[in-house]
């Protein structure tokens, strides 16, 4: 991967240089409705999402929710990478999950991953999606590993190579609702210009 520097925000002010993750759940009688009940218990039902795909930015912090929360305004466009998953079947397990993979080297970028699916345990979908970016980042890095190999041996594969620093993930799961009503999981990554 060929080296960058940190953005510079005077320079490039469409980079971003913070992100928070949140997530929700939402249950209504109309499936939109669930979707926004969804985004308000996480938090982002007030700014315009757009979204976008998942590279974190070199040098990208990820800061708390509340910290987040208050470098936006009402109505500001505002980038995202959301996974995001809606039922109305009751009682099916559902759920959404963003991973992110950070580069020990701050100059290097990172990745974002999104993972939604039925019936898979919270624990589960959190490993999924933090493995799938770190994966997506290993293979940008050129780190060799074989892709039908065990979690764990991966994980051991990055910790020996020494370029991924961390993961993490924010990971939302809900049963639907008992009664039929639209049920809407939403995880997501919002990045701070």
């Amino acid at each position: 991967m060929a080296s960058a520097s940190v953005p510079d925000p005077e320079r490039n002010p469409w980079v971003p240089r913070h992100v928070f993750l949140t997530k929700g759940v939402g249950r209504h009688r109309e499936k939109l409705s669930s979707f926004e009940m969804a985004l308000r218990v996480a938090q982002i039902h007030a700014y315009n999402l757009v979204m976008v795909s998942s590279i974190l930015p070199p040098g990208c912090q990820v800061i708390t929710r509340r910290k987040g929360l208050e470098r936006l305004s009402p109505g500001q466009i505002t980038f995202v990478v959301m996974s995001k998953a809606a039922t109305n079947e009751p009682n099916r397990l559902l759920g959404a999950s963003v991973g992110v993979a950070i580069p020990a080297d701050k100059k290097q970028f990172g990745y974002l991953s999104e993972h939604h699916a039925f019936g898979q345990a919270e624990a589960y979908m959190a490993d999924y999606a933090e493995d799938l970016a770190a994966e997506m980042l290993a293979r940008a890095q050129g780190v060799e590993f074989d892709p039908d190999a065990s979690w764990d041996e991966k994980r051991e594969l990055w910790r020996i190579d020494g370029r991924i620093v961390r993961t993490r993930n924010v990971t939302q799961t809900a049963r639907g609702d008992k009664e039929g009503r639209w049920t809407t999981v939403v995880a997501a990554a919002a990045f701070i210009l």
